[in-house]
Formats: structure tokens, C-alpha cells, sequence
């Protein structure tokens, strides 16, 4: 059973040898990445706007309506309120997540900074 740190049991749910925008991740680099975005942004939340899947794919638009605390995506946030999406796609291996691939939009950040 995996231990239970830092987000919880991600590797029930993670792949050990997972991969973001085709970097390989495994699980640790996985959760580091996720427990990261939670310090720099302590209100995130993550609301599907929309889904699609398969048995192997998961495709997805999150909505981000959050507050981050300082620089994000290179950007001088600092606190003050954002919205925006990310469009992501998840490819299971075993029920497990193997790949992932995100994209958020930048753009709709820049205008309302």
C-alpha cells in the first residue's frame, strides 16, 4: 500500500514511471510538482469544465478561479485573483496515470493582469 504524504495516496492513482508534457516525472516528481502548485497557489481548487475519456484516455478543461501568491507562469501575480483554464489530457496504463499532457492559457492570465 503506498504511504499516505504530502497529497495523499497519489500513487494509487499515479504511475510510477509517468511523464508530463513528455518529460518523465514518476511518481515523485509527480507529487513535488502537484504539492509546488498547492504552495504557490493555497487556494487551488481544480473544477472540470469539461471531460471526455475512453478506457485509456481522459481529456479535460479545468477551470481555476484562485489567488496566487507570488510570480506564476512567469507572471506577477502576487495575491491578486485570476481565472483561467488548462486543457489536459491523461493516458492510463493499469488504471494508472502514465502520461500527461497540459497546456493552460496564458494569454487569458496576461489580460487580466
Amino acid at each position: 500500500m503506498p504511504q499516505s504524504t504530502g497529497l495523499g495516496l497519489t500513487g494509487l492513482y499515479v504511475d510510477g514511471d509517468a511523464e508530463h508534457n513528455g518529460r518523465p516525472f514518476g511518481l515523485a516528481g509527480y507529487r513535488a510538482m502537484l504539492e509546488q502548485d498547492f504552495r504557490d497557489i493555497p487556494d487551488l481548487r481544480f473544477s472540470i469544465g469539461l471531460m471526455v475519456c475512453n478506457p485509456t484516455h481522459v481529456a479535460a478543461r479545468l477551470d481555476f478561479d484562485c489567488t496566487p501568491a507570488g510570480v506564476f507562469l512567469g507572471l506577477q501575480v502576487n495575491g491578486r485573483r485570476i481565472t483561467f483554464s488548462e486543457n489536459v489530457f491523461y493516458e492510463f496504463h493499469a488504471g494508472k496515470i502514465r502520461s500527461v499532457w497540459s497546456v493552460i492559457d496564458k494569454m487569458a492570465i496576461e489580460a487580466q493582469l
